[in-house]
C-alpha cells in the first residue's frame, strides 16, 4: 500500500477528477485540484510527492503551471494528462516542465494505477539514492540499480560478522541479544558510552531484519535545537519556519517501512519528547507548517550515553517515551571492560587504516599491545581508531608500532595509574610500570632535545631523579643543564 505517497491532481472537469480519485483512493492520498490557483495553494499547504495535471484548463495551462512547480517544488513527480497529442506540447512539456510521463487521453484506468505505481516508486528511489531533483523517466531504472547495489554493500559492511570480538568477550551478550531483537518487530534502546559502537550495532539489527531491504537513516539528536530537529524528522513545508526556504521530506518518512536510528536520545528537551512519543503512538507524522499527518511504517532504534532511567527519575525524560523506546533494552559494554577484544580490533584497524593510507605497517610491537591493553580507552573503539591512525602517519614503512609512537597523553597517564595497570595479566605491575616509565622518558627527552632540566620539569622529577631512571633504563645520558641549553 501506498498510503503515505500524496498524489495531487488538477483538472478543471469534475467527473475526470472524481474518476481518478476513485481509481488512485485505494492506494494513495488524492487530493484534488480545478485549476492551477487552487494546485498551488494545495501545494503551499501540503507535502505532495507526485502531480498529475491536465494539460488544457481554463487560465494556465498544464505545462506553465508543472514549469513553476518544477522550480518551486523540485522534488515532485511531474505527469501531465492531455486529449491533444501535438508533438510541440509533448516536447515542450519534456523541456520546459520537467515531464515523467505524457498520458494522453482516453487513459486506460489500469495503465494509469501502473503508471502512478512506477511514479511512487521513482520517487522513494530519488531520495534513497540522495537524489534531490527528478528529471525524466529513463533515471528510473539507474536509480534502481544505484540503491540496489547500495543495500547490497550495506549488507556486507554491517552485519553482525563485522563487530570484531573475541569468544571470551562481554560484547558475546549483546550481539546475542541483538540478534534474537532482529527477527521481531520491536523498538530497540542500546545504552553505552560515547564510542562504544552503538550505530554499528544498530545497522546490524536492520540488516538482519525484515526491513533489510528498506532505508536505514540515522539522526544525531543531541546536534540540533528543536525546531530544526523536528523538520529533520517529521519534514516541513517552506516558509513553516525562518531558514525553511524548500519543502523538506522528514527521516521518518525517508524510512517508511524500514529503520530510524535516533542517537543521543536522552538530549532531546521534554518538548520535543511529548512530539515523538506521539509519533510513536500513532504511527504518523505531521510534518512543519502542513495540514494533514501523514501515516508512517518505521522501526526505531535510539540510543544513549546517560541513564535514562536516572534521567526519567530526575524529570527530565518522560516515562511513557522511555518505555515506547526501550521495549528491547542492549548495553554496549566500553573497550576498558573487554580489554580482550583489544589485539583483534586492533589488527582489523590496522589492516584498514593500511589500505585508506596505502601503507604496509606489518603489525605491533609486542611491548604495544602490552600498553594498550593497560591503557582505560576513555574515547572508546573511536579514540582506539585515532591513536591507531596517529602511529600509522609517524611509524616507518615496514616497521611494527614501536611504543615510542603512543601519544604522550596515553602514556602519561599509564604512567600515573595505579596498581592494577594491566587488567590481562599479560606482564607484572613493576613490569608494565617500567615499560611505561621508560616509553614517557624517552619521549620527553626527544621533545626537549636532551635537555635535562626541561624534561625533569615535564615530568614532575628532580634532576637527580630523572638521572637516576636514565641509568637504571639504559637510555641516553642527558647533557647538563648548561651545555644542553
Amino acid at each position: 500500500m501506498n498510503t503515505h505517497t500524496t498524489v495531487l491532481v488538477v483538472d478543471d472537469e469534475v467527473r475526470s477528477l472524481e474518476a481518478i480519485q476513485r481509481i488512485l483512493s485505494d492506494e494513495f492520498e488524492v487530493i484534488c485540484a480545478r485549476n492551477a490557483e487552487e494546485a498551488e495553494a494545495v501545494l503551499n499547504g501540503e507535502l505532495v510527492q507526485i502531480i498529475l495535471c491536465d494539460q488544457r484548463m481554463p487560465g494556465e495551462s498544464g505545462v506553465s503551471f508543472l514549469r513553476r512547480a518544477r522550480e518551486l517544488w523540485p522534488d515532485t513527480i511531474r505527469i501531465i494528462i492531455s486529449g491533444y497529442t501535438a508533438s510541440e506540447d509533448i516536447i515542450d512539456g519534456v523541456n520546459k516542465a520537467g515531464i515523467y510521463r505524457y498520458i494522453t487521453k482516453p487513459w486506460n484506468p489500469d495503465e494509469l494505477l501502473t503508471c502512478l505505481r512506477e511514479s511512487a516508486s521513482l520517487w522513494r528511489l530519488q531520495h534513497a539514492a540522495g537524489e534531490v531533483n527528478v528529471e525524466v523517466k529513463p533515471a528510473s531504472d539507474r536509480l534502481e540499480k544505484v540503491v540496489t547495489d547500495k543495500r547490497r554493500n550495506a549488507q556486507k559492511s554491517f552485519g553482525f560478522d563485522r563487530i570484531v570480538h573475541t569468544p571470551g568477550s562481554p560484547l558475546v551478550h549483546s550481539i546475542r541479544l541483538a540478534r534474537q531483537a532482529a527477527r521481531y518487530d520491536v523498538s530497540v534502546l542500546i545504552t553505552g558510552a560515547s564510542g562504544t559502537g552503538k550505530e554499528l550495532l544498530a545497522r546490524a539489527i536492520h540488516r538482519e531484519s525484515a526491513r533489510s531491504d528498506q532505508s536505514f537513516v540515522v539522526e544525531n539528536c543531541g546536534a540540533l535545537p528543536d525546531d530544526l530537529l523536528e523538520s529533520e524528522l517529521f519534514g516541513c513545508k517552506k516558509g513553516a519556519y525562518t531558514g525553511a526556504y524548500q519543502d523538506r521530506v522528514g527521516l521518518f518518512e525517508l524510512a517508511d517501512n524500514g529503520s530510524i536510528f535516533l542517537d543521543e536520545i536522552g538530549e532531546t528537551s521534554p518538548a520535543f519528547q511529548v512530539k515523538l512519543l506521539r509519533v510513536l503512538q500513532e504511527g504518523e507524522i505531521r510534518p512543519l507548517g502542513a495540514q494533514r499527518p501523514r501515516k508512517v511504517n518505521v522501526r526505531v532504534i535510539a540510543a544513549t550515553n546517560r541513564d535514562l532511567l536516572a534521567e526519567v527519575a530526575a524529570g527530565r525524560f518522560r516515562r511513557d517515551l522511555y518505555y515506547r523506546l526501550a521495549a528491547f533494552p542492549i548495553h554496549m559494554p566500553a573497550l576498558k571492560e573487554r580489554a580482550e577484544d583489544i589485539p583483534v580490533i586492533a589488527a582489523r584497524m590496522l589492516m584498514q587504516i593500511n589500505q585508506s593510507f596505502n601503507r604496509q605497517v606489518p603489525g605491533f610491537h609486542p611491548r604495544t599491545l602490552d600498553l594498550m591493553n593497560a591503557y582505560h580507552w576513555p574515547g572508546n573503539v573511536r579514540e582506539l581508531h585515532n591513536e591507531i591512525q596517529r602511529m600509522v602517519v609517524l611509524s616507518d614503512e615496514n616497521a611494527p608500532l614501536e611504543p615510542s609512537l603512543l601519544s604522550p597523553e596515553i602514556v602519561g597517564v599509564l604512567e600515573r595509574k595505579p596498581n592494577g595497570v594491566n587488567d590481562c595479566g599479560v606482564k607484572q605491575l613493576k613490569d608494565i610500570v617500567a615499560d611505561v616509565e621508560r616509553v614517557a622518558i624517552q619521549a620527553s627527552l626527544e621533545r626537549n632535545h636532551g635537555n635535562i632540566s626541561r624534561t625533569a620539569d615535564e615530568l614532575g622529577l628532580s634532576r637527580v631523579g630523572l638521572r637516576s631512571k636514565l641509568e637504571r633504563y639504559d637510555l641516553r645520558r642527558g647533557q647538563d643543564d648548561d651545555d644542553a641549553d
